[in-house]
């Protein structure tokens, strides 16, 4: 009986910290990615923004995303996929301002998506 509780403790306490950690880890990840999409963002505004630029992006978003597969449903990462390939090809094409629109889209996901997977109340029940 002490070991069966010992046991269910052990398990909930590794639980709790793979939780923290996975907090931790997906909100380190889109605090780079979010810094990168707002200098993107404001390139974009000043309408001094490449094709290199939203290639820089994507080559960061794709090493982040690597790792992410392992806590995020593919679902939220072809998501994000979807809204930087279309705001990049709209810079290729020097339409900014079409741009600006999926890129604040962009913006907002990279804010809110990580607190959908923070250990909080109504995330749990």
């Amino acid at each position: 009986m002490v070991k069966a509780i010992i046991f269910t403790l052990a398990a909930a306490a590794l639980c709790v910290g793979l939780f923290i950690f996975t907090e931790l880890y997906v909100g380190k990840q889109f605090d780079e990615f979010s810094a990168a999409v707002e200098t993107l963002y404001d390139k974009t505004e000043n309408k001094t923004a490449n094709r290199e630029d939203g290639f820089a992006v994507r080559t960061l978003w794709n090493s982040k995303k690597e790792n992410l597969h392992v806590f995020l449903p593919h679902n939220d990462i072809s998501y994000v996929d979807y809204w930087l390939s279309e705001a990049c090809g709209l810079i290729y094409r020097g339409n900014y301002e079409l741009a600006l629109a999926k890129l604040e889209v962009l913006k907002e996901i990279s804010k809110n998506l990580p607190g959908a997977y923070k250990l909080k109340f109504e995330n749990i029940f």
